[in-house]
């Protein structure tokens, strides 16, 4: 399909669409959406032609005509739901299916008249006035066509706000679930979360599927801390093998905050993650992540963390794995501004290939301004170490579970930093179950 093509089929969708997607009525929602929608039809998809798209090709996406999701959530079933949770995650939960809120599958009263946990179609119903002034506060100028195009379709997804000194109870999980019912099928999840002054949560972001069928999730998540708030987030993209699935996540921070990010992405064929994080005076921030990619998966993460206020704190640790013919990229950016002294951060890409046709590319990248700062990144690429495997395979171990020892230990560094136990034993189980020789894996490590 040409580009003309593409962005006419898109223009068209959402002319048919802009009079029933969530809160149609709001005059400054339509607005801002129109000028989205220009700003997609002017940047369009990216080319390798865009430095930060170099390595990562989106036209097998561009071929496809995706359409929207029915009005109404599709049915799923309790018993398949419950495999989709986290297990012994004692949590709140909004759950969408194909794009679209499930209430009966949600459980999200939370009790606390300073926290507002709610979907964002409900949210713009019962909110509209707050909401005018925080969405897109972060992301409101669209860095690519993807984030453009999903403030052009801006509609479901979930609002989150803690007032000044409330904590969320219990963690909140975000379930966005496609299904096999729909083939070819796009959704544009926004989420929202405010926390105010000294405010405390954690919130957990899954993407799943069911069954193996070709979509698009086109995500944009924003983040808002107030001055000595904090909130750890989990990222988890489980999905389809054939699913396209590309994320914005945008962070700011005000003075003394504290941010924390764990994402891990394990499905997919094209994932592309954007994490962008902005910095106050004394704020922290740590980004921490795992790709595991085979077949001809492709996994792209791009971070960048402005630190602009001086004594800002920063952590970043990457590991990927890649086996079969599939491709990894990494490219992390941290900009030190000029007035941004007293800054520390550190940066860290590890690579791990399994196969001899899989292949990375890693861009670890520091600019620095200002004169009175600690700056250190590093990146590495590189296979099993043989000495390893002969030393396990001396002790009874044969070659395959020794590879898939190590491989297990390599990735288990990432996962060991998750504070939330029932996010980490699952990604453990999921883990072992990558590996080849997973039950020999398993019975050395548990």
């Amino acid at each position: 399909m040409s580009v003309e093509a593409t962005l006419g089929h898109y223009v068209n969708t959402h002319e048919a669409a802009k009079g029933q997607l969530p809160g149609a009525k709001l005059g400054w929602l339509n607005d801002a959406r129109q000028h989205a929608l220009g700003q997609f039809c002017e940047l369009g998809f990216p080319t390798t032609r865009d430095e930060d798209w170099k390595y990562t090709r989106v036209t097998a996406l561009q071929k496809r005509q995706f359409e929207l999701p029915q009005a109404v959530a599709a049915d799923l079933d309790t018993d398949t739901l419950s495999g989709l949770l986290v297990a012994d995650l004692d949590c709140h939960q909004l759950v969408f299916v194909n794009g679209r809120y499930a209430p009966a599958l949600s459980s999200a009263d939370v009790g606390d008249k300073s926290i507002t946990v709610l979907s964002l179609s409900r949210a713009l119903d019962e909110s509209p006035e707050a909401l005018e002034t925080q969405l897109g506060m972060c992301a409101g100028a669209p860095k690519s066509g993807f984030s453009a195009l999903n403030a052009a379709f801006l509609g479901e997804g979930a609002y989150v706000h803690l007032s000044a000194d409330a904590t969320l109870d219990r963690p909140l999980l975000l379930l966005f679930v496609s299904t096999a019912q729909h083939s070819d099928l796009m959704t544009h999840p926004r989420i929202l979360v405010v926390a105010e002054a000294r405010s405390k949560a954690v919130v957990i972001e899954k993407y799943v599927s069911v069954g193996e069928n070709n979509y698009f999730n086109n995500a944009v998540t924003e983040v808002i801390l107030g001055e000595e708030a904090e909130v750890d987030h989990y990222k988890l993209q489980e999905e389809s093998h054939k699913a396209f699935h590309i994320a914005t996540l945008e962070v700011r921070q005000a003075r003394g905050s504290r941010f924390v990010s764990h994402s891990v992405s394990l499905g997919g064929q094209l994932v592309r993650s954007d994490i962008n994080s902005d910095l106050g005076e004394h704020a922290f921030c740590e980004l921490n992540g795992l790709y595991m990619a085979t077949g001809r998966q492709h996994m792209d993460f791009h971070t960048r963390i402005d630190h602009t206020q001086p004594h800002g704190t920063s952590k970043e640790f990457y590991k990927g794995i890649l086996d079969g013919h599939s491709r990894g990229v990494f490219n992390g950016r941290v900009y030190v501004h000029r007035d941004a002294q007293k800054t520390d951060a550190e940066q860290s890409n590890k690579n791990l290939l399994l196969s001899r046709n899989a292949e990375i590319d890693t861009k670890p990248q520091l600019e620095i301004y200002a004169d009175d700062v600690k700056c250190a990144h590093g990146a590495t690429v590189g296979q099993l170490d043989e000495n390893m495997i002969f030393y396990l395979r001396s002790r009874g171990i044969d070659a395959g579970a020794a590879r898939g020892l190590l491989t297990y230990g390599f990735a288990s560094e990432v996962l060991d930093a998750m504070a939330l136990v029932p996010v980490k034993e699952g990604l453990r189980s999921q883990l072992l179950e990558w590996l080849p020789n997973a039950e020999q894996v398993r019975e050395l490590v548990q």
